[in-house]
């Protein structure tokens, strides 16, 4: 049985709070997206943030692809947090593993790989990155094979790549973003594919994030007060339980590729078939 190893990098006494708000353990949101398109895949969790080893007994081998999800941590603060999980995707790669990442895993990627990654001088990106354009790399990169050649996805980043590491295709730009898609070839048989947007994510965890940083986004000039961006969260939320809401999905403009749960983690899905399936039969 495939076996995939989601690792955490938000530390665990931040999640905590992040809960308060409604938002779920990136671990259950990759492992939904991964039984979405493949049910009989085993997901093994450990919290690279918090210095986890692998799981008792575990040696790399045991594993068929590394996940690593999004993070409020910034790439360009040297903390602890982040040292030891730029370290741990290095180890990772070195020892021949696909490895795919959202947001935080992105970032992460591209400066274990060589790039750099800095705040994003156009400012942050959130609930959705519209307008994602596939480039011509990204036409023909089974990553986004079925996606079509402008699409939406939910997305929250303050961050963007600067530059980036050798060997890289930019899959896909939009407006905010210079890089939302990227595929790294690596030395050996790992490899690296990710995307600055969350396909994992769906319309509560945005409701939550945009009700987390409601201050902020007003601050920011995204709204007048925090009552705006509330009422926003409650459509969201709205709109998640009840998919059918189309008076909500017209007045955010939310296209079926956010809607529909298969489309929206059309990456994940391309990840797992044309990656981690070919690289385990290889093994």
């Amino acid at each position: 049985m495939p076996n995939i190893l989601i690792a955490e990098g938000t530390p665990s006494v931040w999640q905590a709070q992040r809960a308060r708000f409604g938002l779920p353990a990136n671990f259950s949101l990759f492992a939904e997206a991964v039984r979405l398109h493949r049910p009989e895949i085993r997901c093994t969790a450990v919290n690279i943030a918090d210095h986890e080893a692998l799981p008792l007994g575990a040696t790399w081998s045991d594993f068929d692809g590394v996940m690593i999800p999004g993070s409020p941590l910034h790439i360009y603060d040297p903390s602890a947090y982040v040292t030891r999980q730029i370290d741990f995707v290095r180890a990772a790669l070195g020892a021949g593993l696909p490895v795919w990442g959202s947001c935080w895993g992105l970032q992460l990627a591209t400066v274990a790989l060589g790039g750099t990654v800095r705040r994003n001088p156009r400012g942050r990106e959130l609930p959705i990155a519209r307008a994602i354009t596939v480039t011509a790399a990204g036409r023909w990169h089974p990553l986004l094979a079925s996606r079509p050649a402008v699409f939406d996805a939910l997305c929250s980043h303050l961050d963007e790549i600067e530059t980036l590491p050798p060997h890289s295709q930019v899959l896909a730009a939009n407006e905010l973003s210079a890089v939302p898609a990227l595929a790294v070839t690596t030395p050996g048989r790992g490899s690296f594919h990710g995307t600055q947007y969350h396909p994992e994510h769906n319309l509560a965890v945005s409701a939550a994030l945009l009700e987390l940083r409601a201050e902020e986004l007003v601050g920011e000039g995204f709204a007048a007060n925090t009552d705006e961006v509330l009422a926003i969260v409650a459509d969201y939320r709205r709109l998640h339980a009840d998919p059918g809401r189309r008076d909500v999905i017209w007045r955010y403009g939310i296209a079926s590729e956010i809607m529909d749960p298969l489309r929206r983690t059309t990456e994940i899905g391309n990840w797992l078939r044309t990656v981690v399936a070919p690289h385990r039969v290889a093994a």
